[in-house]
């Protein structure tokens, strides 16, 4: 039960306890007690609500950031992820395969003030071999949730 109560809220988390109940056929105390206990357990980490920041007018940088780094003896990569999730602009951290071992995601108010994060903050750690910054021009899809209009056919039709 658990895995299907974690399947629809993860598309729609404000969805009515009811309305949960009725789609995974349980009685509503009992997935209420299972949210609540999962959510103890941190298997729920949060709630977020996906928001399209261009359509109310705010300018925002988003910035995917690959870091090399050296792992600590006797810590390896966990303690340089703690140190680099502990800046308030990073939304997100995560280890990876590839040329990389990081792939850190920030948000700022302008391209400059994600490139001082990165100058300033992020590069100059002793852990920190390179980055490669790439910033997002255009959502189309995020989180599953598809942000840009279809695109309008625009041909003439020939007889």
């Amino acid at each position: 039960m658990r895995e299907k109560i974690l399947n629809y809220i993860e598309k729609n988390s404000r969805i009515d306890v009811a309305e949960l109940a009725l789609r995974v056929g349980a009685d509503e105390q009992i997935v209420l007690n299972e949210l609540e206990a999962m959510e103890h357990e941190r298997v729920i980490c949060g709630y977020h609500t996906l928001i399209d920041w261009d359509k109310v007018g705010v300018e925002k940088a988003t910035a995917l950031i690959e870091v090399r780094v050296t792992p600590q003896r006797g810590m390896g990569f966990d303690k340089v992820a703690e140190r680099i999730y502990n800046y308030p602009e990073v939304n997100s951290i995560y280890l990876i395969s590839g040329g990389f071992d990081f792939m850190v995601i920030i948000e700022g108010k302008s391209l400059r003030e994600v490139a001082q994060f990165v100058s300033e903050k992020l590069a100059p750690m002793d852990t920190v071999l390179s980055t490669k910054t790439n910033f997002i021009l255009k959502k189309y899809k995020d989180h599953g949730t598809i942000l840009a209009k279809p695109a309008k056919d625009e041909r003439e039709l020939m007889n």
